[in-house]
C-alpha cells in the first residue's frame, strides 16, 4: 500500500535552491551531490518534494554547504569542487550531531601541532582556558543582565568569572563554569515561549516556557525536550562546524583540547573554542523568541519526547553559520599565537598566518579596516494568530488583521459601556440634564422670531447643516458631538430654543 502524504517538510518556493546568505542545506532522503558538466549538482527532498540545482564556478556565492541526514551519496569530484571554490561542506545527523566537516585546504606547520599536543603539559594550557571561559562568562553576564534583566545572576556570574585569577589547576577552571552555568541557565528557565493563537490548543505545556537546558529524556542537552532547546542544540552544532573549520584553516588539530579532556569521536579543541562565541548564539535565540513566536509546525515530536526540527526550519537556521563561523574566528587565531609563542620562528615571521580575520595584512595596511560583524540573519516573522510568514514588522496577516481589528473594537466598547454605567459618567449626565432643563424653563416662546416655524426649519434649516461641520453644530448650541451628529443628519430635532442659533449658523433670516 502507497504511503499517505503528510505535512510537505519543504517551504513553498521548494523548487528554488540558490545559496543565502552563502549557505545550502540539504535534507531529507536520496541526496545527491555530484559535478555535472562542471556545474555542483545536488538533489534532495522527501518523497515527491524534491528540490534540485546546479551551480556555475563563477557567481555562485556559495560559503557552506550543509547537509542533513546520512542517506544519498557526495561525489569525490563534488567535494574538489567545494574546495576550489573555497566552499565547505557539513554534515550533520538528524539530531544535529556534527558528523563531518571539510574545508579549504590549507598548509599546515608540524611545529604547532606539536606544541598543541604537549601544552597540557605546560602553563599554555591553563592560560587558553582561563581566557576562553572568562570571556563566556562575560558573555553570559551581558546576557543575563540586559537581556534576561536578571541582576542578581549577572553580579553572581562576574563573581564566578574575577575567582578565574585564583584557578591553579585546570578541574578549578572547570568547576566555576560548570557552577556559573547552574546560575545562568537557572534564569532561563522560566521564560515564556509563545506561539500563535490557533497554534496553542496543540502545542503541549513544557513547550510554552524554556525549562531546564538539561534534557529529561538524556540528563544532558542532548535530546531536547522542547522548541527553543531544540534550536539552541542544533545552533551550537553549526557553531561546532565552524570551530571544526576554523581550527583546520589555521594548522590546528580540532581534536586536541585543552578545556575538554580527550574523548573518543569528539574534536574537543572545537568545543573548546565554542566556548567564548556560546552567548552569541544564546542572545540571537533570546532576542528570537522574545520578540516573535514560534510555529507549532516548525517542530515535531517523537514517540519518546524528543523535540525535533522540521527540515524547512533547519534550512532557515543554517544561514546562520557564516555568523558564528566570523564570531569564532578571532578566538581560533589567538589559540593559534598563543600555542605557537614558544616556537622559534624566523625574524621576519610575526606569528601563525590570520587567514580567518586577515588581521596581519590590515596591520600591514594601516588604512585597511577590519570587516564588519554581520548579524545573523533574522527569522521569518509569522502571524501571530494562525502562524503564516508575514513580512517583518507587521504582527498579522492581511486575513487576521481584520479578526483583531474587529476583536478591538468590540473590546473598546465593551469598556466604553462599562465606563458609561460608572459613577462619574452618570453624574456628569445628571449634571448635564439638570443643566438643560432649567434652559428650556427658563425660554420663553414669545422670543421666537414669527418667521422661525417648523416650515422654515425643515426647508431652509435642516438642508443647509449638510455643508457645517459636526463641531460647529455641537459648538454653537451646547450639545454632545453625537447629538449634534444626529442634527446634521436630521435623525434628531433640537429644542425650539436652538432653532435661531442654527439659523443664525447657516445664514438663514427672515429676509434670507
Amino acid at each position: 500500500m502507497a504511503a499517505t502524504k503528510t505535512v510537505s517538510q519543504l517551504p513553498q518556493s521548494h523548487n528554488s535552491l540558490t545559496p543565502r546568505h552563502g549557505v545550502v542545506t540539504l535534507f531529507g532522503y536520496g541526496i545527491q551531490v555530484f559535478v555535472d558538466r562542471g556545474h555542483l549538482t545536488f538533489e534532495d527532498g522527501i518523497g515527491a518534494d524534491r528540490r534540485q540545482a546546479r551551480l556555475p564556478r563563477v557567481g555562485h556565492r556559495l560559503k557552506r554547504l550543509i547537509i542533513i541526514g546520512s542517506d544519498g551519496f557526495v561525489s569525490l569530484a563534488a567535494l574538489r569542487w567545494l574546495a576550489d571554490q573555497d566552499a565547505a561542506f557539513v554534515m550533520l545527523d538528524r539530531l544535529g550531531k556534527v558528523i563531518a566537516v571539510t574545508g579549504p585546504v590549507s598548509s599546515s606547520d608540524a611545529r604547532l601541532r606539536r606544541a598543541q599536543a604537549l601544552a597540557v603539559q605546560s602553563d599554555a594550557a591553563l592560560g587558553i582556558m582561563r581566557e576562553l571561559i572568562s570571556q563566556k562568562l562575560a558573555g553570559q553576564e551581558q546576557v543575563a543582565r540586559h537581556k534576561l534583566l536578571d541582576g542578581n545572576s549577572a553580579d553572581a556570574i562576574a563573581r564566578f568569572r574575577a575567582g578565574l585569577d585564583q584557578a591553579e589547576t585546570p578541574e578549578s577552571v572547570r568547576l566555576i563554569e560548570s557552577q556559573a552555568a547552574y546560575v545562568y541557565w537557572s534564569a532561563w528557565r522560566a521564560l515564556p515561549i509563545h506561539f500563535p493563537r490557533n497554534d496553542a490548543p496543540r502545542v503541549p505545556a513544557h513547550w510554552k516556557i524554556f525549562g531546564a537546558r538539561v534534557s529529561p529524556l538524556s540528563g544532558s542537552p542532548r535530546l531536547a525536550a522542547n522548541p527553543p532547546n531544540a534550536i539552541l542544540n542544533y545552533l551550537y552544532a553549526l557553531l561546532e562546524s565552524e570551530s571544526r573549520l576554523a581550527a583546520a584553516a589555521l594548522g590546528l588539530d580540532p581534536g586536541l583540547g585543552v578545556l575538554h579532556v580527550d574523548t573518543p569521536n569528539r574534536d574537543s579543541l572545537a568545543l573548546d573554542l565554542m566556548e567564548p562565541v556560546r552567548p552569541k548564539v544564546d542572545a540571537f535565540l533570546l532576542d528570537w523568541i522574545t520578540r516573535e513566536q514560534l510555529s507549532r509546525g516548525w517542530f515535531f515530536e517523537q514517540r519518546d519526547g524528543n523535540c525535533r526540527l522540521m527540515g524547512s526550519f533547519a534550512i532557515r537556521l543554517s544561514e546562520t553559520a557564516p555568523t558564528w563561523g566570523h564570531a569564532v574566528a578571532p578566538f581560533a587565531e589567538w589559540v593559534a599565537r598563543t600555542l605557537s609563542s614558544p616556537i622559534s620562528k624566523p625574524n621576519r615571521q610575526i606569528g601563525p598566518a590570520t587567514r580567518l580575520t586577515q588581521r596581519h595584512r590590515r596591520e600591514a595596511k594601516a588604512g585597511m579596516s577590519a570587516t564588519p560583524t554581520k548579524p545573523a540573519p533574522r527569522p521569518q516573522a509569522i502571524c501571530r494568530i494562525c502562524g503564516a510568514p508575514i513580512a517583518r514588522g507587521r504582527s498579522y496577516c492581511a486575513f487576521c488583521v481584520l479578526t483583531v481589528s474587529k476583536e478591538n473594537l468590540v473590546e473598546v466598547a465593551k469598556s466604553g459601556r462599562v465606563a458609561a454605567q460608572s459613577p462619574e459618567a452618570q453624574a456628569r449626565r445628571a449634571a448635564t440634564q439638570h443643566r438643560h432643563e432649567a434652559a428650556k424653563r427658563g425660554w420663553l416662546p414669545s422670543t421666537q422670531p414669527a418667521w422661525l416655524n417648523n416650515e422654515t426649519y425643515e426647508q431652509r434649516i435642516l438642508p443647509r447643516l449638510a455643508r457645517i461641520t459636526t463641531p460647529a453644530i455641537a459648538s454653537a448650541i451646547g450639545v454632545s458631538m453625537p447629538y449634534a451628529t444626529d442634527i446634521r443628519a436630521g435623525r434628531r430635532r433640537p429644542h425650539l430654543r436652538h432653532w435661531l442659533a442654527l439659523a443664525r449658523l447657516v445664514g438663514v433670516s427672515a429676509d434670507v
